[in-house]
C-alpha cells in the first residue's frame, strides 16, 4: 500500500480529489507539513501532496527543509503531464507543491502517476 499524505491550505480538497479517484493501492491521509516530514523520513509514508495559494514556497517550506530540496518539486502554477510526474518519482522526488486553484487538474495527474509505478 502505498500512502500519500495531505498537507497546506487546501490538503482536505486533496484528499478527497485522490480518493474520489478510486486507485487500487493508495491510501490518503491528511497531514500537517511537520508530521508528514517526521513520517517520510522515517518511511512511515511514501509522498507528500502540498498546496498554497501560489504553489510556490509556502506549499512545501517545512518539507524542502527537513527533506531536503532534492527530495521536493513545486509545479507552482503549471500542470505537469503524467509521464512528468513519473520521472520526477524515478529521480527520487517524494514532495511535490501545486496551487490550491488548480487541486482538480494536479492531484489526479501526481496521484495517477504514483499509482502506475508499481
Amino acid at each position: 500500500m502505498t500512502k500519500i499524505l495531505t498537507g497546506g491550505v487546501g490538503k482536505v480538497e486533496v484528499a478527497d480529489t485522490v480518493r474520489n479517484l478510486g486507485l487500487d493501492g493508495v491510501e490518503v491521509v491528511v497531514s500537517s507539513d511537520m508530521d508528514a516530514a517526521m513520517k517520510l523520513r522515517v518511511n512511515q509514508a511514501d509522498f507528500y501532496l502540498g498546496t498554497c495559494h501560489t504553489g510556490a514556497g509556502a506549499s512545501l517550506g517545512v518539507l524542502v527543509g527537513l527533506m531536503g530540496q532534492a527530495a521536493c518539486h513545486t509545479f507552482g502554477r503549471s500542470v505537469p503531464s503524467e509521464d512528468e510526474v513519473t520521472a520526477l518519482i524515478a529521480s527520487g522526488k517524494k514532495v511535490f507543491g501545486f496551487a490550491m486553484d488548480q487541486i482538480a487538474e494536479v492531484a489526479p495527474v501526481i496521484a495517477r502517476a504514483i499509482a502506475a509505478r508499481g
